[in-house]
């Protein structure tokens, strides 16, 4: 009589010390015989055991931070550090470039733009490209004493 064999691989973590955001990740795998009679084939199993647990919730991210960090939306842009105004930005739907990571792009599905962090100015140039009936590119500049609150309804705005 032969045997039907079943693997199961389980992965789990532990926590570390070093990088808690990043546990190392241990793999076990334990073997199972049956009789040939529950089935001629083989199988496996794998079951993945996640790191995060329900009860302890889901760890705060980097950006998370960033953003639980931003200034009053009535402050001056200026009063923000360069990793929150990022992390603000993404947070309205820009993406950095991968060519140039003070450009950052938003497509809206009524127009696609480009925004650049300059030394003195916020700029954002709405593409003729994008959706929407531009006959050209339209940009606009905003300095960083404006606060966040009325530079985001001014680029949100559109066009």
């Amino acid at each position: 009589m032969s045997a039907f064999h079943v693997s199961k691989l389980i992965i789990t973590s532990q926590a570390s010390a070093t990088h808690p955001k990043f546990p190392p990740f241990s793999v076990f795998r334990k073997s199972l015989s049956f009789p040939h009679s529950v089935s001629q084939c083989q199988r496996k199993i794998a079951t993945f055991v996640s790191s995060k647990s329900s009860e302890a919730g889901e760890l705060p991210t980097a950006e998370d931070e960033w953003l639980s960090r931003l200034p009053d939306k009535n402050k001056p842009l200026y009063s923000h550090s360069l990793p929150c105004i990022e992390a603000w930005l993404r947070s309205l739907g820009f993406y950095q470039s991968r060519e140039d990571r003070a450009v950052l792009l938003i497509e809206k599905p009524d127009w696609h733009a480009q925004l650049s962090l300059d030394i003195t100015e916020l700029y954002i140039r709405y593409l003729k490209s994008g959706p929407g009936n531009l006959e050209r590119d339209v940009e606009r500049r905003f300095s960083y004493a404006l606060s966040r609150e009325d530079i985001e309804n001014a680029i949100l705005g559109g066009p």
